[in-house]
């Protein structure tokens, strides 16, 4: 109860100080690329639920629907603002929406595509489907998008064991830095 009043709080007012950005950044999406300025990409929930997940839209609306890092070449399908958007996390900033709706958590694993069956698979072996997932999380601060399925497991069963508001703000706060410095993230 108190982590989701945390994040109520959090998201909230992210999303009043970040208004403009936001409406700046839609802006951009929309005049440099075809289509809508978001995205909405189907994940896995807690406990075996789906939802929709809003970020803004970085790849042209053909891109397949799989991870990035099962992309050829993900670079061809970025938009013109596709590549400063993900070095940057911006196209993020939606997914406070998930927060506040009770979808997402700030903090907790990041949320699997409805197609990575495997992931999801062993995340309810693990018991860490019972997570609300998370726009950061421990495995996205120890790797992000370089990261190996095994440890990406690992690190989420480390959190699931060790989860506290202490080791949110941790995670947070390492997020930001990692997000100033780019580090993790295919482009």
């Amino acid at each position: 109860m108190m982590k989701r009043c945390a994040d109520l709080t959090f998201a909230l007012c992210a999303a009043i100080v970040l208004v403009a950005p936001m409406i700046f950044i839609a802006f951009a999406v929309k005049i440099t690329s075809r289509g809508s300025a978001l995205y909405w990409s189907r994940r896995a929930g807690r406990n075996g639920t789906y939802f929709m997940m809003p970020k803004f839209r970085t790849m042209r609306i053909d891109t397949p629907e799989v991870a990035t890092d099962k992309l050829l070449n993900p670079n061809q399908y970025l938009t013109p603002v596709g590549s400063f958007l993900r070095r940057t996390s911006l196209d993020e900033l939606p997914q406070l929406l998930s927060v506040m709706r009770g979808d997402m958590s700030i903090v907790g694993p990041r949320p699997a595509l409805h197609n990575q069956y495997e992931l999801i698979a062993r995340r309810n072996a693990l018991g860490i489907d019972i997570l609300r997932p998370g726009i950061t999380g421990w495995a996205q601060i120890n790797g992000r998008d370089e990261i190996d399925l095994d440890n990406k497991l690992r690190l989420d069963r480390e959190y699931l064991k060790h989860q506290s508001l202490y080791f949110d703000v941790k995670i947070i706060i390492v997020t930001i830095l990692a997000v100033m410095r780019s580090r993790g993230v295919t482009h």
